[in-house]
């Protein structure tokens, strides 16, 4: 794919058109992704090796634990695991009472979003480091309760290629799509802006962590959050073609 398709591609996604089937939800869900990044950096690294948002993670990493592998606590897993479930409940609950407007939809999963991941902030200020014993599942309960809200939302709204917590079918497409291989086009701009976005947060959380600041990936995504959450209390009250659920086949 040309150089300038691509670009063309990767600034409409963080410039969309408002009037575009889905409106201003494309950057949003890109702030998303890099929050992804940013929470599973500290969950990864600071709370032992589990994921608070890759549920395939951790059913993988549940294997290596019952099989005796070091490093890797079914315990934990699990708990992650429960809470997601139980943030993706939560998440259908919003999505079906607010089915008929996509802005509401969001808004109200970044409050539970917001509110969980700034709880998990709490925490870690109010404990001491490393974050370990009762207050590690604390802050896995959160977080997976949080993500698992914004996974269920983010499927419910269904912008292409922007799922802000799952690549692997977005990497596939890529190529997979791609006119080399006899596709019509493998939207590669997006779909590389949404590997980068996670990669961002994961990168910037990694960092922060590994310099001595466990606090700050939290810290940011909490910011990053507001001011999607902001933004969302402005669309919520938009009558746009967008605001539309998605008719799925």
């Amino acid at each position: 794919m040309p150089v300038p398709v691509v670009l063309r591609e990767a600034w409409s996604t963080v410039v969309p058109d408002m009037n575009d089937r889905h409106g201003p939800l494309p950057p949003m869900m890109l702030a998303l992704t890099v929050v992804t990044g940013l929470v599973d950096a500290v969950s990864y690294l600071e709370l032992g090796r589990v994921f608070v948002a890759n549920m395939t993670g951790n059913v993988v990493f549940s294997g290596f634990a019952i099989a005796g592998a070091p490093g890797f606590s079914f315990a934990a897993s699990l708990v992650a695991l429960a809470a997601f479930a139980v943030g993706a409940l939560l998440g259908g609950l919003i999505v079906h009472r607010a089915l008929t407007h996509r802005g509401r939809m969001l808004l109200y999963a970044l409050l539970v979003e917001t509110a969980c991941v700034l709880a998990a902030l709490i925490v870690t200020l109010a404990s001491g480091h490393p974050f370990v014993g009762g207050v590690r599942f604390v802050l896995i309960a959160l977080l997976g309760l949080g993500l698992g809200a914004q996974n269920a939302v983010s499927r419910a709204l269904a912008v292409p290629d922007l799922t802000t917590t799952v690549l692997t079918l977005t990497i596939t497409g890529i190529l997979s799509d791609s006119r080399f291989a006899g596709g019509g086009g493998s939207k590669a701009g997006r779909r590389v802006l949404s590997a980068a976005a996670m990669m961002t947060g994961a990168l910037v959380g990694a960092m922060a962590v590994l310099h001595g600041h466990p606090r700050l990936p939290l810290l940011l995504a909490v910011a990053v959050l507001a001011v999607v959450t902001l933004a969302a209390i402005v669309l919520a009250r938009a009558d746009a073609p967008w605001v539309r659920p998605v008719v799925r086949k």
